[in-house]
């Protein structure tokens, strides 16, 4: 199940983000956030912000090491808000890469450098809802 995340959700999120240290390390609170929830226990979560009018970028999305591949990534994806959604990726990591081109993201840019420790480049991805 998806649901909008509440405050309640914040530790478990909290956890969820430091397993998945291939994902971006936002601090949550104060964005707009939707979480999976399997058997009533939050197993990933998305995160975004308004950047424009109907326009967001997704800040994070990961999901549990327990509960990958079965779904729960792109259904965070679909419950994303309808309008222009940007995301920046690793470029070399190929699976959420592979998650984001699966639920309709296509690369519209790249930037240089983006990443730290090591030093990447940011593959920008936008997906039309």
């Amino acid at each position: 199940m998806i649901r909008m995340g509440v405050r309640e959700d914040l530790a478990r999120v909290a956890v969820i983000q430091a397993g998945s240290p291939e994902a971006a390390q936002w601090e949550v609170a104060g964005y707009p956030f939707a979480v999976a929830e399997v058997d009533g226990a939050v197993a990933g979560f998305a995160v975004w912000r308004g950047v424009g009018e109907g326009e967001w970028e997704l800040l994070n999305i990961a999901v549990d090491m327990a509960f990958r591949r079965r779904g729960l990534g792109r259904a965070l994806v679909n419950a994303l808000p309808p309008g222009r959604i940007f995301i920046e990726v690793r470029e070399s990591n190929a699976a959420a890469r592979a998650l984001y081109e699966a639920s309709g993201f296509r690369v519209c840019g790249r930037r240089r450098g983006y990443y730290q420790m090591p030093d990447e480049d940011g593959i920008v991805m936008e997906l039309q809802k």
